[in-house]
């Protein structure tokens, strides 16, 4: 904090009306770009990546599919496609291009990339939820055919995430190639007529590179406020307080992602009677959701007490809806006592939570509400053994099956629902879609009534950025393609 403090005055000192007017100019030959994160991530391999793997991925290894600044799906290495009535195959036709080392781009290149990609997922949740993609075929010329077991009405934005970005004999094929200077990423836009794309004349003039680091979130946004950089990407909820402070004296507002997903706290342990769900439950009773959003300076931002979100136009149906916040906690520390008395008193929860100033807002407020219920609250780092931990995930899809999955005995670290998994399979094997509904619900229920997930609201995705920065905008995927932040309005 120290650091950020001497940089605002540095940055006031040296007039940063004057910096930021000049830095609005659109005419630069390059667009600076901070991630919070550390120096390695732009560079890092494998499939669980950091923010800035993924968007160093996403622009050096196109997918079949894309995500455009909106978040919405777009042609990449398939310029088109088609999907059967029945939602059980997706047709791919490839672009006429190359891969780097300039062997064609083939249906059988595609399929062995795609298949690889697919097998380096085992273990992650974005593997479970591509299941259904029972077979993978190269068909006649630049063709590429995906057989399902079942209807997936998400597969394109799930083939559209960075992970599944194809490699062909190590590289990808663009649309950005990278270089590495020391730290820095430095990424220029491949010539359409390379991509096997059409050219216009003055596509050149429409482009600009990219200089790419990752960096602590207190450097990164001091380098923002001083008009180092022009865009600072990757925020949280643990970094949002420095991010918010820039804003303010950058006059510049902070760009907060309207993303679905998980944000709340799992029970790792069963210790004492963090073993029972109704006890579980108590501690879920005494949140006060709109204090934690006031705590971390957000009036406008969604708490939830539920596990999984109703579907879109469904009303909201929140626990304990027809209790005040004041009924919640009378209720809960009375349970919380026989708790206690009956299945013995672990003493202090310990939550692994990040470092970071909004980290510890959230502990101050959290350790105040389950106080009032008789809990007590100690923070521990994040990689250490804890009761608690944050589970902090913007969906991929918003379906119910993408926080089922994420919250399953696969890939949850800790308690889980043996029940909620069993009705999540019976889902995935039914033909008929009302009973597969009927087996979501199912699920969900059990899972809910587990209680071995708290649900605190959505997930808080944050950026910073400069008029002069065309093709960013906040979006439901959270994420910002790095090649169109290179374009240049003309």
């Amino acid at each position: 904090m120290r650091t950020l403090r001497v940089a605002f005055r540095a940055c006031l000192a040296a007039g940063l009306c004057a910096i930021l007017a000049a830095c609005a100019d659109n005419s630069g030959p390059s667009v600076d770009i901070d991630v919070i994160g550390t120096p390695a991530d732009p560079f890092e391999g494998g499939v669980r990546l950091s923010v800035a793997g993924q968007l160093v991925r996403a622009a050096t290894a196109e997918g079949l599919v894309g995500l455009d600044a909106q978040g919405q799906v777009i042609p990449a290495l398939a310029d088109r496609w088609i999907v059967t009535d029945d939602g059980l195959s997706y047709i791919f036709r490839l672009r006429d291009g190359t891969w780097p080392d300039g062997t064609a781009i083939t249906g059988e290149s595609a399929r062995v990339a795609l298949r690889t990609a697919l097998a380096g997922l085992a273990g992650t949740g974005l593997a479970l939820d591509l299941v259904p993609i029972a077979e993978v075929r190269a068909m006649a010329g630049r063709v590429v055919e995906l057989r399902l077991s079942r209807p997936a009405p998400d597969l394109l934005q799930l083939l559209a995430q960075p992970e599944l970005g194809l490699l062909h004999e190590g590289a990808g094929g663009g649309p950005m190639a990278l270089r590495r200077e020391g730290a820095v990423a430095l990424l220029a836009p491949i010539p359409p007529d390379r991509l096997g794309l059409p050219q216009s004349e003055d596509w050149s003039a429409g482009q600009r590179s990219l200089r790419l680091q990752a960096l602590p979130a207190h450097l990164a946004t001091a380098r923002f406020a001083e008009g180092k950089v022009d865009i600072v990407l990757g925020g949280r909820f643990e970094n949002l307080p420095l991010g918010q402070a820039v804003a303010g004296i950058a006059r510049r507002p902070l760009r907060l992602d309207p993303a679905p997903g998980l944000f709340g706290l799992a029970v790792v342990t069963a210790r004492g009677w963090l073993a029972l769900p109704e006890c579980r439950e108590a501690m879920a009773m005494a949140i006060d959701r709109d204090g934690l959003g006031a705590a971390l300076g957000l009036s406008a931002w969604t708490g939830t007490t539920l596990v999984v979100p109703p579907p879109p136009g469904s009303p909201p149906g929140e626990r304990w809806a027809d209790r005040t916040l004041a009924q919640r906690r009378a209720e809960a520390a009375t349970r919380m006592a026989r708790c206690k008395s009956g299945s013995g008193d672990p003493g202090p929860l310990r939550l692994a939570l990040p470092d970071g100033p909004g980290a510890d807002a959230l502990h101050a407020r959290l350790a105040q509400d389950l106080a009032a219920v008789g809990v007590s609250l100690a923070r521990v780092p994040p990689r250490a053994a804890g009761d608690l931990r944050l589970v902090d995930a913007v969906a991929r899809y918003a379906r119910p099956e993408w926080y089922l999955h994420q919250l399953g005995c696969a890939t949850q670290r800790g308690q889980c629902s043996t029940a909620a998994d069993a009705r999540l399979a019976e889902a995935g094997a039914a033909s008929d879609p009302a009973r597969a509904a009927q087996s979501l619900a199912e699920a969900t229920a059990a899972l809910t009534a587990a209680n071995v997930y708290i649900p605190l609201g959505t997930p808080i995705r944050w950026s910073l950025a400069r008029d002069r920065v065309d093709g960013f905008m906040p979006n439901a995927a959270a994420f910002h393609p790095l090649p169109e932040m290179a374009r240049r309005r003309l």
